[in-house]
Formats: structure tokens, C-alpha cells, sequence
């Protein structure tokens, strides 16, 4: 059965509706085995997943991939603290679109100067103030949808009739993507600059390798 197009707006927007941030007061305040992280995850990320009966939210394979790789630092007496978890969610969010390298460019700098740190200003303080921002964009990004979708209802105007319904949902999702696709390439610049350029150059050297 096919979904009509303004069934399908009403259902995007009330998925966005239903995204809920893992608040730090949500985090038990004690540590963890793994096991109890990765059941702590699910439970909380399970919704997110595309398909919630099927996709894994988090592994012990994952966990330990993520410490081979310097993303995470290592537990404790294989406990892991709150501040594990939070570093895991932000994981979580960003490696669907981001390589393992630019995650580690991006929270080297933060797990360095603020993970076990007791002072006023923590990685707590940091995962309040970066969640809050996405909440308050919340709002802006469903009227940018609803933009988006309205222009594509008015192209294929001339495409046969049967053809139109689907047509225009594939004007709808390019016009998600090219917005997904220029963020991005935005995110990795930023990210390269963060890293002090040196990807760009070695890119740069290899380059000129290929020329000579």
C-alpha cells in the first residue's frame, strides 16, 4: 500500500516529534558493566533505530572498536562511568555520518581535557549545552520540511499521472539529501580545520605524487 504524500509529511514531522535526547539525570549514577551499557543504550536509542526490531543500538564488538580506535577511554576494572555513556551517545549520533577518524578528531580535544574532570565546567556541562542547542533547532528544522516538501509537490507539474505521486516524492528526498550532503561536506571541513588541515594536505601531497 502506498503512503499519500501528506500522510507521509504528518508522519515525518510526528517521528521528529518523538526524538527525546538521553538526559544526564536518565544516566544511573553508578558504573557499569558492559553488558549493562549496552541494555541502558537500547533501551534509550531503540526508537531511533530504522528498524527497531532488527538493528543493534550498540556491541560489545562496537565498545571495543571504539577503545581500539582512542574514541573511548578505558573502563575502569571493565566498569564504565557515566561519562563512557554520555561519550557513547554522542558516538551513536555522529557516526552515521562521520568516519571513525573525523569522530576522533572532534572528541580527542573534549575526553583529553574533560572526561574525569571534577571541575564546575565537565563533559556533563558539555553534553547539556551541545543537546540543548539540537532541542531549540527542533522547531526550525520542521519548517524547513515542510518547506521542502511544498516545493516538491509543485515540480513534475507536466510527468504522466501515474508517474507523478512518485515522482514527487523523489523531488522531496533530493531535496533532503542535497541539504544532508552539503551539511556534511561542511562538518568535514570544519573538522579538517579542527585537525589543523593536515588531511587537506596530505590529500595535497598525494596528489602532487600522482603528478610527477
Amino acid at each position: 500500500m502506498t503512503i499519500d504524500n501528506a500522510d507521509l509529511l504528518n508522519s515525518i514531522l510526528t517521528s521528529l516529534d518523538r526524538i527525546e535526547c538521553i538526559e544526564p539525570e536518565d544516566i544511573p549514577n553508578i558504573e557499569l558493566y558492559m553488558d549493562q551499557v549496552t541494555t541502558f543504550m537500547d533501551k534509550k536509542l531503540r526508537s531511533t533505530a530504522r528498524y527497531p526490531g532488527e538493528d543493534k543500538i550498540l556491541t560489545k564488538t562496537m565498545i571495543n572498536n571504539y577503545a581500539k580506535n582512542d574514541l573511548l577511554p578505558p573502563p575502569v576494572r571493565k566498569k564504565y562511568s557515566r561519562e563512557h555513556v554520555l561519550l557513547l551517545i554522542f558516538i551513536y549520533y555522529y557516526k552515521s555520518i562521520l568516519s571513525i577518524s573525523d569522530i576522533q578528531t572532534l572528541l580527542k580535544p573534549i575526553t583529553e581535557k574533560y572526561f574525569r574532570n571534577d571541575g564546575e565546567f565537565n563533559l556533563e556541562s558539555i553534553y547539556r549545552e551541545a543537546f540543548g542547542m539540537e532541542k531549540q533547532q527542533l522547531n526550525a528544522l520542521k519548517e524547513d520540511v515542510v518547506r521542502k516538501f511544498e516545493t516538491a509537490e509543485q515540480t513534475f507539474q507536466d510527468a504522466p499521472e501515474e508517474s507523478r505521486d512518485f515522482l514527487r516524492k523523489f523531488s522531496f528526498i533530493c531535496t533532503l539529501s542535497f541539504d544532508v550532503y552539503i551539511k556534511k561536506l561542511m562538518i568535514e571541513k570544519m573538522v579538517d580545520e579542527l585537525d589543523g588541515g593536515r588531511k587537506g594536505s596530505a590529500g595535497d601531497e598525494k596528489s602532487e605524487s600522482k603528478k610527477k
